[in-house]
C-alpha cells in the first residue's frame, strides 16, 4: 500500500491498514484484539478526537469508506450484517481521541453475539475501546515495543499476523 506514514492517534500503523481512500483522508486497519473475525476499524487521516472537528470533505470520506470497507469485510468474511459504532467522545466511552468507527461482521448464527447475545457486543466494544486506551500509553512509555495488554479473552495478535490480515483484506479492494 503507497503513501505515507499512518497514525492512529500516536500509534504508528501504516503496516496493519488494508485500505485508504482515493482522496488520503481516510484509511482502515486491522484490529490489534478483534472482538469477532474481521473487526477492523476506519479512521480519519488527520487526527481529530471528535466527529464535530473534521471538515465536510474528510466526513464524508470517513462515511464512503466505512460504506465501501463494511461491503468488503462483510464479503470477505462470510457475514449476514455489520455492525457499525463511532463512540464520539469521553462520554460515549471513546478513550482514544482519535475519531474512529469500529466495523464488526456479523453472522445470524455462528459468532460469539449471534441470537439471543447479540446486544452484548455493545459491552464488548466498550471494554474493547478501553483497551486501545491502554495501548496508546504502552506506546508512550515504550514506542517501538510489542503492545501487551492483559485481557484472558483476547490475547494480542503479533504484527505479522495483523500484516497478514491487512495483505489479504487490501486484495479485496483490488478487484
Amino acid at each position: 500500500m503507497s503513501g505515507g506514514k499512518l497514525l492512529f492517534s500516536t500509534i504508528e500503523v501504516t503496516k496493519q491498514a488494508f485500505y485508504r481512500s482515493s482522496t488520503a483522508l481516510s484509511f482502515a486497519i486491522v484490529n490489534l484484539k478483534p472482538i469477532v473475525p474481521g473487526h477492523v476499524l476506519v479512521i480519519p487521516a488527520r487526527p481529530v478526537a471528535r466527529l464535530a472537528d473534521l471538515r465536510a470533505d474528510e466526513l464524508g470520506c470517513l462515511m464512503q469508506s466505512v460504506q465501501k470497507v463494511g461491503n468488503i469485510v462483510e464479503k470477505a468474511y462470510g457475514a449476514h450484517g455489520l455492525t457499525v459504532a463511532c463512540q464520539d467522545g469521553p462520554a460515549a466511552g471513546q478513550s482514544v481521541p482519535h475519531v474512529h468507527f469500529h466495523v464488526i461482521p456479523r453472522k445470524l448464527k455462528g459468532d460469539a453475539f449471534s441470537g439471543e447475545a447479540n446486544d452484548q457486543i455493545y459491552p464488548a466494544l466498550e471494554k474493547n475501546e478501553g483497551e486501545l486506551s491502554k495501548e496508546l500509553r504502552a506506546q508512550g512509555e515504550g514506542a517501538g515495543e510489542a503492545i501487551k495488554m492483559d485481557n484472558e479473552a483476547r490475547e494480542a495478535r503479533s504484527m505479522e499476523v495483523m500484516e497478514k490480515e491487512a495483505g489479504w483484506l487490501a486484495e479485496f479492494f483490488r478487484e
